[in-house]
C-alpha cells in the first residue's frame, strides 16, 4: 500500500471517528486533540517495545503492531488536517537524511 492510499483510507476513518465524537460529544475532535492521540499512542509504542525487551511489565506485548499502524494513522491524519501531503513529507525527509548521512 502506497502512502497517498494510507492518508485516503486514514482520513475516511477519520470521517467516521468524526461522526462518533459528534454523537458522543456534541462536537468533532479538534487537530489539536488528535496531535494528543497520536502523542499518548507513540508512548504505548514505546512501552510495548520495552515490554518486548524485557524492560516493562505489560500483559498485552501482541498489541505493538496495531500500536504502531495506529501511529501511521494518526501521523497522516495530522499532515492532512495541517495541509501536509504525508507521502510527500515522508519522501523528502528519507531523501534529505540519506543524502546528509552519506555526506557523513
Amino acid at each position: 500500500m502506497d502512502l497517498q492510499e494510507v492518508t485516503k483510507m486514514s482520513m475516511e476513518i477519520r470521517k467516521q471517528y468524526h461522526a462518533l465524537e459528534r454523537q458522543l460529544h456534541e462536537q468533532e475532535w479538534t487537530t489539536e486533540e488528535d496531535a494528543l492521540a497520536f502523542l499518548t499512542d507513540a508512548g504505548l509504542v514505546g512501552r510495548q517495545v520495552m515490554a518486548k525487551e524485557g524492560r516493562w511489565p505489560s500483559d498485552n506485548e501482541d498489541i505493538l503492531p496495531a500500536k504502531i499502524g495506529d501511529c501511521v494513522w494518526g501521523l497522516a491524519v495530522l499532515a492532512e488536517r495541517s495541509g501536509i501531503d504525508f507521502s510527500e513529507a515522508v519522501e523528502d525527509f528519507l531523501k534529505t537524511r540519506l543524502e546528509d548521512l552519506s555526506k557523513i
